[in-house]
């Protein structure tokens, strides 16, 4: 694991130092913030989707946060937005090729997770349903 993140390390600061941004900072830090997986899942899944349709299919994301999400995804080259020069104005958003990909590796790494992983800091809450006593019988 060592030659790993050294050799990441190495290829980061090259391509930072070529390219001008950092892969880690910029690209996986807005990928893996609390909204971003959510949205890139469900463009993953139902292709095209207007702004209203992922706030529905998003059910707890405010529409402020939603906006910056998208524009944050979009400045990163993980979805496009197309503008329609209709009245109103219909914006449809979709992932690019490289959203594509990279929402296929974030859902090995959740696939490998799901199969591996096993908190071990905290105890699993008792099922409400097992935890209920039953009332007693009448006689």
């Amino acid at each position: 694991l060592k030659n790993k993140v050294k050799d990441f390390f190495v290829r980061s600061v090259q391509n930072r130092d070529e390219r001008g941004f950092c892969i880690t900072q910029d690209v996986m830090a807005a990928l893996l913030d609390k909204w971003s997986l959510f949205v890139v899942y469900n463009l993953g899944y139902y292709g095209t989707l207007r702004f209203s349709e992922l706030k529905t299919k998003i059910k707890s994301i405010s529409g402020r946060m939603l906006s910056v999400t998208l524009k944050k995804l979009e400045a990163h080259g993980l979805i496009s937005r197309r503008v329609y020069p209709e009245v109103p104005p219909r914006v449809e958003y979709q992932l690019t090729d490289f959203g594509q990909a990279l929402a296929g590796r974030t859902i090995e790494l959740n696939a490998w997770l799901l199969d591996h992983y096993y908190p071990t800091t905290q105890t699993p809450a008792p099922s409400p349903v097992a935890s209920k006593k039953s009332p007693p019988e009448k006689p």
